[in-house]
């Protein structure tokens, strides 16, 4: 069996602000809906309820959670659904209305339908729910118990895990598995995961897939750093990606020539902050931490990539690409030579795209040892399951396209997630806001320095990753639940929420 998770599992484009209590809950609902339209029980069912428990039941308000529910019983999803539709779709419900069940069947519903039970906690999952169905004369025609796992990950109550390995060709459990692997057939991190994903899909879906989850958390980025305004909840947080923008490109106007690090910090808080505004964002590996390898992929992209365009130039959509360049990966990205049908800028555009495939593949190898291992829910393990798993991820991939070798990036990730070991998770408010946001400002800076060592080093380190990982899982179990995105200890009940 192997660790490995697909690419395009780990970085799903939803919405936010939470996957495990957003798009996690909505994929629930979705497949609910959709087995009582399956099993003919659709049309039999007169009203539906909903049960949240634990985390979900705790700060599911505060995530959207609801809100998500009603979305997935209506038959949204989260990877095609418009954003406005998931927002208030609880919490603004019209008294007496019916909802229509997988868009096609009228019931009863009213908001206390969904019923919260935070102090209840299922043995499967912190993050845990059940969806009932009733006939007209109450009896329960269905019911379904969900966790939701992390990163929008959902498992049905009774139901096995999925086997990741089926259809990878390089299987590894850990991290030192992994480089043995590497070493074994002389490839790099980001090949073992190119090969895994290429024997389910077309090389070329992989690389078109692979530059829209970057489109996607690009124009997140781009959304933040150009959006006002205050954020939803009772905290009434202004945006400031905006104004920091604003300023650094005001002062760059005038021939002073910004610290890239400033930027970083923008792109992260601009990603967040669209997340918490129920935003269309990509989970990396979760929606909490989701700003973290955007920016710093972004970072690496406008500022480090050497391929001749000023850092001002936006991202060009995939679609505007043509040629053999759509299909590099591992070449490197900054000394690629021009390539036919492309101008010089169109030729860069694809060296960059190269590199970011590169910091994706990267990315998604080093994450699956997380999510196998330990985990990356906030509600399992705290904050250092999100943000700390998310910062070795960034930090393994911008080494990976730094030109760092598999053992500095693998060194990379150890640093990075080494200095998270032990980190919270107590959202006021029960908001992906305070801390969140700036955290992921401070994690992507985290990464770069973490690239920066172990590119200065020669791979070889004294603590393994595999023991970061390891010590992550054990510091979860001990850390009590009041610290794990239930907003019941921490900053969550030291600071008056107004």
């Amino acid at each position: 069996m192997t660790a490995y998770v697909s690419a395009f599992d780990l970085f799903s484009i939803g919405v936010g602000p939470s996957s495990s209590h957003t798009v996690g809950p909505m994929r629930a609902a979705l497949d609910f809906a959709r087995r009582l339209e399956a099993s003919d029980n659709l049309t039999r069912t007169a009203r539906v309820s909903c049960t949240l428990y634990g985390s979900l039941g705790a700060t599911g308000i505060g995530h959207g959670t609801p809100d998500a529910i009603v979305a997935g019983l209506r038959g949204l999803s989260p990877e095609t659904c418009d954003p406005a539709e998931v927002r208030a779709a609880w919490s603004a419900y019209p008294a007496g209305a019916p909802l229509r069940l997988a868009g096609i069947h009228d019931v009863a519903f009213v908001k206390d339908d969904i019923v919260f039970a935070p102090r209840t906690r299922l043995p499967g999952h912190p993050n845990a729910m059940t969806l009932a169905a009733a006939d007209a004369a109450g009896a329960v025609i269905a019911e379904e118990t969900y966790y939701s796992v992390g990163g929008g990950f959902i498992r049905r109550d009774g139901e096995e895990a999925a086997v990741a390995s089926v259809g990878f060709p390089y299987s590894y459990a850990d991290a030192a598995s992994l480089l043995a692997l590497c070493d074994e057939h002389g490839l790099s991190i980001a090949e073992i995961a190119r090969l895994n994903e290429t024997a389910i899909r077309g090389e070329q879906e992989v690389a078109a897939g692979l530059d829209a989850i970057w489109d996607a958390m690009a124009g997140c980025v781009d959304a933040g750093l150009h959006a006002d305004g205050v954020l939803p909840g009772i905290l009434k947080v202004k945006r400031r990606a905006s104004v920091i923008r604003g300023q650094l490109e005001a002062s760059e106007a005038d021939g002073h020539r910004e610290l890239p690090g400033e930027w970083l910090g923008a792109f992260a808080l601009a990603v967040n902050e669209e997340n918490a505004a129920g935003g269309r964002v990509v989970t990396a590996p979760t929606n909490g931490a989701a700003g973290i390898l955007p920016a710093v992929a972004m970072y690496w992209w406008r500022f480090l990539a050497d391929s001749g365009l000023g850092a001002g130039n936006a991202v060009t959509p995939y679609g505007e690409l043509v040629g053999s360049a759509l299909l590099g990966f591992e070449a490197d990205a900054r000394a690629l030579p021009a390539v036919d049908g492309l101008d010089e800028e169109q030729t860069a555009e694809a060296n960059r795209r190269r590199g970011i495939r590169r910091f994706l593949l990267t990315a998604t190898a080093l994450g699956s040892l997380f999510k196998a291992n330990a985990s990356i829910s906030g509600a399992e393990g705290g904050c250092q399951a999100e943000v700390g798993s998310a910062c070795a991820m960034a930090a393994g991939g911008l080494t990976a396209v730094m030109g760092g070798t598999n053992r500095q990036i693998e060194n990379a990730a150890e640093i990075a997630m080494e200095h998270h070991l032990g980190l919270t998770c107590d959202p006021i408010g029960g908001l992906v806001q305070i801390p969140c946001i700036e955290r992921n400002a401070i994690a992507a800076s985290t990464a770069v320095t973490a690239a920066r060592l172990a590119l200065r080093g020669d791979g070889s380190h004294y603590v393994s990753l595999d023991a970061v990982v390891e010590t992550m899982r054990q510091t979860g179990l001990d850390m009590s639940t009041k610290y794990k995105e239930t907003s019941e200890g921490g900053l969550a009940v030291n600071v008056i929420e107004c």
